[in-house]
C-alpha cells in the first residue's frame, strides 16, 4: 500500500503531487500546508495546477487539497460515470482515504456544481462553501459549450491532434485576447487555450465530452441548483465572480446570491471566468476573511429534514426565470455602459 501523504505541519508549502487508487482508478491530487482543510475543485477540462498560486498562499494557514477530477489532469480517464453526483462521490471517497472529516469546499465552474452537489449529498462533511464562477445556477451557458455538447462535436477535437492545428489556434487566440485587452473575454481566452492544449489526447477528449454532456446540451445547462439552494441556509456561503465572465455571466452570481440565504457576494471588476488566476492575492484575501469571520456549519439532520418537508419552488426563490435573467442582464449592460 502506498504511503499516505504527510499532512502534518511542514515548512514547505509548495503543493506536492500524490496518487491514490480508489475503486480501481488512480486519482491524482496535490496537497500543501497544515491546519483546517480546504478542498479546491477545478472546472471542466482543467486540472489541479490551475490553483497552484492560491494553493501555495492558502497553505500557509490551511491544509489545502486540490484533486484532478477523474478524467482530468493526471487522474485516470476511464469510460465511466462523469456526472456531477459521481464527482461528488469521488471527493467524499478521497477525503475518507486521507482521514479528513470536514472541509471548506471551493469549486470553480463545473467544480462549483460539484461543490454544491457535495454539500447536498454530504452536508455533514462541509464547514463552508465557496463558489467561483460556478456552473449549475441556471440553464444559460456560453454558446461554445452548447455546441461542444452536440453529437459529433467531440470528434472534432481529434483535429487538434493534426500538426500545426493547435499552435495555429493558440496564435489566433492570443491575438484575439490581445485585441480584447484586459476585458473579461481578453482574460478568458488564454485560459481557454491553456485548457484546450490538454484535450488532443484521446482519453482526455473523450472524458471531456462525457463530462460536458452530463451537464450541458444544446439548450444550456441540464443540472441547475436553484431548486435546492434553500438547503444552504445552515452553511456559510461565499460567491466569487468576475464581472466580465464570458463563460458564466455575472448575472448568475446575483441570482445565486438572492437564492442562497445569508450568502456573501464578491465581484472582481474586470476579471473573467478565472478570478483566482486574474487576481490571486485578492482571492486569497477574500477566502481567508470569509473563513475567519464565519463559524463552521453545524450538521443538524432534524433541521435539514424540516427544510425538505417545507420545500420551496425555484420560482419562489428567484421569480420567473426569463424575467429574472432579463432584469439581471439589463443591470450588467448598465454597469458596462457606466464604465
Amino acid at each position: 500500500m502506498a504511503a499516505r501523504p504527510n499532512l502534518r505541519p511542514v515548512r514547505e508549502v509548495t503543493p506536492t503531487l500524490h496518487f491514490r487508487t480508489v475503486h480501481g482508478y488512480r486519482r491524482a491530487f496535490r496537497v500543501a500546508g497544515s491546519g483546517p482543510a480546504i478542498l479546491l475543485i477545478h472546472g471542466i477540462g482543467d486540472n489541479s495546477t490551475t490553483w497552484s498560486t492560491v494553493q501555495t498562499k492558502l497553505a500557509q494557514r490551511f491544509t489545502v487539497i486540490a484533486p484532478d477530477l477523474l478524467g482530468h489532469g493526471k487522474s485516470d480517464k476511464p469510460r465511466a460515470d462523469y456526472s456531477v453526483a459521481a464527482y461528488a462521490n469521488g471527493m467524499r471517497d478521497l477525503l475518507s482515504v486521507l482521514d479528513i472529516d470536514r472541509v471548506t469546499v471551493v469549486g470553480h465552474s463545473l467544480g462549483g456544481g460539484v461543490a454544491m452537489q457535495f454539500a447536498y449529498q454530504f452536508p455533514q462533511l462541509v464547514d463552508r462553501l465557496i463558489l467561483v464562477g460556478a456552473g449549475g445556477v441556471t440553464k444559460d451557458v456560453n454558446v461554445a459549450l452548447r455546441f461542444a455538447s452536440l453529437p459529433g462535436a467531440s470528434e472534432a477535437l481529434a483535429l487538434l491532434r493534426l500538426p500545426l492545428v493547435l499552435p495555429a489556434l493558440q496564435i489566433a487566440g492570443r491575438a484575439a485576447g490581445a485585441a480584447f485587452g484586459s476585458s473579461g473575454l481578453g482574460r478568458d481566452l488564454p485560459e481557454m487555450l491553456r485548457i484546450l492544449a490538454d484535450l488532443p489526447e484521446p482519453t482526455a477528449s473523450s472524458a471531456f465530452a462525457r463530462t460536458l454532456r452530463a451537464v450541458v446540451d444544446w439548450r444550456g445547462q441540464v443540472v441547475t441548483m436553484l431548486d435546492r439552494c434553500y438547503l444552504t441556509s445552515s452553511v456559510p456561503v461565499q460567491l466569487i465572480w468576475g464581472s466580465g465572465d464570458s463563460v458564466i455571466p455575472v448575472s448568475h452570481a446575483r441570482m445565486a446570491h438572492s437564492a442562497m440565504p445569508g450568502s456573501r457576494l464578491e465581484i472582481f471588476d474586470g476579471s473573467g471566468h478565472f478570478p483566482f488566476r486574474d487576481d490571486p492575492d485578492r482571492f486569497v484575501e477574500v477566502v481567508e476573511r470569509f473563513i475567519d469571520s464565519t463559524e463552521p456549519a453545524e450538521y443538524d439532520q432534524e433541521y435539514l429534514r424540516g427544510l425538505l418537508r417545507t420545500g420551496i419552488e425555484e420560482s419562489a426563490i428567484s421569480g420567473s426565470f426569463d424575467t429574472r435573467v432579463a432584469v439581471l442582464d439589463a443591470m450588467d449592460a448598465d454597469e458596462r455602459s457606466a464604465t
